[in-house]
């Protein structure tokens, strides 16, 4: 199924934390929404709680995000599903909680097209929680659909190495624990995502002379989704997949 990425014909559009601008980041509602439009990929982001269950969340600390204050790696699941995680982006959204991997999983059971873009946050637990989460998505049978991203050079090469399977990092001033030359960390991506801040036209060609499948972030109006498409980027990922998909129907039906 992941291999559709390699045919440049293609305008792929990820969902970025799922419907981003249009619903809280991250929650339950949002990859709901974003699926339920037809995004290509999802993208959503792991850590480990306190007692090491998996969730899905973006930030180190809970205060951009969510009711509650410090790190969520200090907080039990049942603490965390104790705040609130909509209310911060406006009081119809109340209520909604930090989702697990587990229930994310079995929301993506009904959608069975849809590739992942898992997203390990760096921290202490990294490499825990790669293992976590990759155990937990071959036991759903969804390892084919998936890419796994990090900024960590670190966990791109252990993912790579330990388990064989598709990767994604960033351009090498953007990681940590870059490697660079021969048998290093571009050697083990198999894609690469540049913000739309450093995107040209001759970056994206560099990366696609390596093999490497070239994504941009993020392509949120018509100017930046020509533009990416101009530099022969084909995985957009969007926090308003809106104009994209406008586009990408125009191109399609010539309407």
């Amino acid at each position: 199924m992941i291999e559709r990425l390699k045919d440049h014909r293609s305008m792929l559009l990820v969902g970025h934390r799922g419907y981003k601008s249009a619903y809280p980041e991250n929650t339950l509602l949002a990859f709901q929404k974003s699926l339920e439009m037809g995004i290509d990929v999802l993208e959503f982001d792991l850590r480990f709680s306190k007692d090491k269950t998996i969730v899905v969340i973006h930030d180190e600390t809970l205060d951009r995000t969510t009711s509650g204050t410090g790190r969520v790696s200090d907080y039990t699941l049942e603490e965390l599903k104790g705040l609130d995680a909509g209310g911060w982006l406006g009081k119809s959204f109340e209520g909604l909680k930090i989702p697990t991997l587990q229930e994310l999983c079995e929301l993506l059971t009904a959608y069975p097209g849809t590739l992942l873009n898992v997203e390990i946050k760096p921290d202490e637990h990294a490499r825990e929680v790669a293992d976590a989460a990759i155990a937990m998505l071959a036991d759903y049978d969804f390892l084919g659909r998936c890419i796994f991203t990090s900024f960590d050079a670190d966990i791109v090469a252990y993912i790579h190495d330990a388990y064989q399977l598709k990767t994604q990092g960033f351009p090498g001033e953007l990681m940590s624990h870059f490697v660079e030359g021969a048998g290093g960390t571009y050697s083990k991506m198999w894609s690469v995502g540049i913000s739309m801040k450093l995107l040209t036209p001759a970056l994206a060609g560099q990366f696609q002379e390596m093999g490497l499948v070239v994504g941009c972030y993020c392509t949120d109006d018509a100017k930046t989704v020509y533009y990416a498409l101009g530099c022969g980027v084909h995985l957009l990922t969007c926090n308003d997949p809106l104009p994209a998909m406008d586009i990408r129907r125009h191109a399609q039906t010539g309407n």
